[in-house]
């Protein structure tokens, strides 16, 4: 039986906002068509002071798709994925309103924030970004352009994400490196794992399946990690690594290149 590598294999799609970004083929297809679909994307035009690349001097948000300096406004900090992120205009409440803290840097003009987004103080984001309802991201998170995060997901301290999706409830939480990278619902990195993208030698990278090695098309290709996917702290996963639904990564350790199925069990 020749190995299933579509999409559908690794993910459930049903709720994904931009399931259309995959296509009937190989799961790694979606990278290749990133970055230009999220050039067709629309974008909300952004104050000028927002968009300048440098820290943000004030705190923002967005409600009901304006932009609002955040000054007199009451903002109470809760579980951003559990919708508890308030902020009030006096005893009104905004319900689902964004909060872009003083000191995030935005460098370029293509950004659409969803609902009850928080962006921590210290995070830089290239544009294009695309960050789904009720997600976060941290202090000191580096988004390199090209990004696109679903709802309840979060992109950690000291994270580094290009070229990436994540599904929806998937979160890299602390020191995490992601590169040309696939997140399916509800994975979750240990802190410190690291998904090499690039290879030593020139040329694509090479994916091997049982069936013998598929020619990704793809020079830079870092993982897919299928739906609920864990990673242990310290973990690494080499250009190329495929990781099917539910399976675990285990700390310290290096998963080989190419398939792994189902319910894998990854250890040193």
């Amino acid at each position: 039986m020749t190995t299933d590598l579509s999409a559908n294999s690794f993910f459930d799609l049903a709720d994904f906002e931009h399931r259309q970004i995959f296509g009937a083929g190989v799961v790694w297809e979606a990278l290749a068509r990133l970055k230009d679909y999220l050039a067709a994307g629309q974008y909300p035009v952004l104050p000028s002071e927002m968009a300048s690349g440098r820290p943000l001097d004030r705190t923002w948000l967005l409600f009901e798709g304006r932009f609002r300096d955040a000054a007199g406004f009451d903002i109470r900090f809760g579980d951003v994925g559990r919708g508890a992120l308030a902020v009030y205009d006096g005893e009104r409440l905004l319900p689902g309103a964004t909060v872009i803290m003083a000191g995030v840097i935005l460098r370029g003009e293509a950004f659409r924030f969803g609902r009850g987004v928080l962006i921590e103080s210290g995070a830089f984001i290239d544009g294009p970004a695309v960050i789904g309802d009720f997600s976060e991201v941290r202090q000191g998170a580096y988004l390199r352009g090209n990004c696109l995060i679903g709802n309840r997901c979060v992109v950690g301290h000291v994270t580094e994400v290009k070229h990436t999706i994540f599904l929806d409830d998937a979160k890299a939480g602390h020191f995490a490196y992601l590169g040309d990278t696939i997140l399916g619902n509800r994975v979750n990195l240990g802190a410190g794992t690291k998904m090499a993208n690039l290879r030593f030698v020139a040329g694509n990278v090479p994916v091997r399946t049982p069936e013998g090695t598929v020619d990704s098309g793809l020079r830079k290709f870092g993982a897919i990690l299928g739906d609920r996917v864990q990673t242990g702290c310290n973990s690494v996963t080499n250009p190329g690594t495929l990781i099917g639904r539910r399976s675990f990564l285990l700390p310290n350790t290096t998963a080989q290149s190419g398939y792994h199925p189902d319910n894998s069990m990854i250890r040193a």
